[in-house]
């Protein structure tokens, strides 16, 4: 990834969505009040969750590190993008463009894995809460993560080799805010069939497949929690569930938007989808899983308020 590829380009130009200062001075404090509210929810999340013994459960351990990723995943993009709203220099590497896409292309790829084996924990806390202590024990936890880590950093590298692989020429104008796989794919003047065909391929066993494995999940989920006699009990099991259902809606939702689709049809409207999946979702991810969640109403007290909110509750 370091130097440049064979066609001699050495830097690409992030020119952004729009091109009129003040339209850009608006994307930056916009970009950088949802960085800052991102960066602040994902770490509270994390520490409520290490700090808390009530919440050393695996559906906690894997929202946690669904938090990290997500940090992880604004870090490596928003405060380039900052940089090149506000400054005359809106220049990135060769170099490190692959390295943004790498981190971008894996990231993606883990908050999706992650979302999937947060599915399964809640399908044995539901259909086998008999089972949940063995079938969810911390060292398959451990596996799980492990397993889902290794999936995103193989799926990130095939991508990122492949676009080593493509020769620029002519423009290097980005029009747009990081580097996105579909929109350097555009700028190339090669043939980059190999390129989609390995991103269909890849995605639909990355994406599908557990999005798949998720419906199903919730299938069993919705059959069992209907069984329930009591109303209340039903309306808890569902409450559980339903943050996870929203953040997987909106993750879903956006990137299907971007990447089912030809490389020919790819318009604008997706660059604002992108935008939405890079952007808006680790931000409401935090919101989400904690404003129905009075266990982690809890925790966040105890760590923001400490003796005082226990003295209150």
């Amino acid at each position: 990834m370091h130097g440049s590829n064979q066609s001699g380009v050495s830097e690409f130009l992030l020119l952004g969505i729009l091109e009129s200062p003040e339209q850009q001075r608006i994307l930056f404090w916009m970009f950088l009040s949802m960085y800052l509210v991102t960066v602040v929810g994902n770490v509270l999340i994390i520490l409520a969750i290490s700090f808390d013994p009530r919440l050393h459960t695996p559906m906690y351990f894997f929202l946690a590190n669904l938090s990290f990723t997500d940090l992880f995943f604004v870090t490596n993009t928003i405060p380039k993008m900052l940089v090149s709203l506000q400054s005359q220099n809106k220049a990135i590497s060769y170099a490190g463009c692959l390295t943004q896409l790498y981190f971008l292309v894996s990231l993606v790829a883990l908050d999706n894995l992650i979302l999937a084996t947060m599915a399964y924990a809640r399908y044995v806390a539901i259909c086998r809460p008999l089972h949940y202590s063995t079938a969810m024990s911390p060292g398959l936890c451990v596996l799980l993560l492990t397993l889902c880590w290794a999936l995103s950093v193989l799926y990130g590298l095939t991508h990122t080799l492949l676009m080593i692989r493509v020769t620029f020429c002519g423009s290097r104008k980005i029009h747009y805010i990081f580097c996105e796989m579909y929109v350097l794919l555009r700028l190339a003047c090669s043939n980059t069939q190999v390129n989609h065909t390995m991103l269909i391929a890849t995605g639909s066993f990355i994406f599908l497949a557990p999005l798949g494995f998720m419906i199903m999940s919730y299938v069993y989920i919705v059959r069992a929690i209907l069984r329930i006699p009591s109303a209340s009990s039903k309306y808890k099991a569902f409450s559980t569930c339903a943050s996870h259902l929203a953040v997987v809606s909106l993750f879903y939702g956006t990137l299907c938007m971007v990447y089912l689709q030809p490389l020919q049809s790819y318009s604008m409207k997706d660059s604002v989808a992108t935008v939405m999946y890079a952007v808006v979702t680790p931000m409401m991810n935090p919101f989400i899983y904690s404003l129905r969640n009075k266990d982690m109403h809890g925790a966040l007290g105890r760590l923001l308020l400490g003796k005082a909110f226990q003295r209150l509750t």
